[in-house]
């Protein structure tokens, strides 16, 4: 079983249901991660409003968080290792990175990066 992180840019609630307008990928990923946790999953999800001290406490997230800004957020890292910045993935690539069908984690593909995923327009 994979442990997966995800560091959300700063939001009321991960679903993204409460604000004023409701941004599709969110419910959808919120939806994706429940389905990995009762595949037996590990998933941990921070967000920037709510948790600092968690990027500040993860070298990489903090890191990149220097470099690139909030931009680089949300950043999703499976067993330790970034496998997606900017983007929420799709089912498809969680169920890659998560999967054993991926003998080497080290040949995980990386998801572009990218301001948001599909047509939300939430950029």
């Amino acid at each position: 079983m994979k442990t997966i992180q995800i560091y959300d840019k700063p939001m009321c609630c991960s679903t993204g249901i409460c604000g004023p307008q409701v941004d599709p990928v969110l419910p959808r990923f919120a939806a994706d991660l429940d389905a990995l946790k009762t595949a037996g999953h590990t998933v941990q999800r921070y967000n920037l409003a709510q948790q600092p001290q968690a990027f500040i406490e993860n070298t990489e997230i903090h890191a990149l968080l220097s470099t690139k800004g909030t931009d680089v957020l949300p950043v999703v890292m499976v067993n330790g290792r970034v496998v997606s910045r900017g983007i929420y993935p799709s089912r498809e690539m969680l169920d890659l990175w998560t999967g054993g069908a991926v003998p080497n984690p080290v040949s995980l593909p990386v998801v572009a990066e990218g301001c948001c995923s599909g047509q939300t327009g939430c950029c």
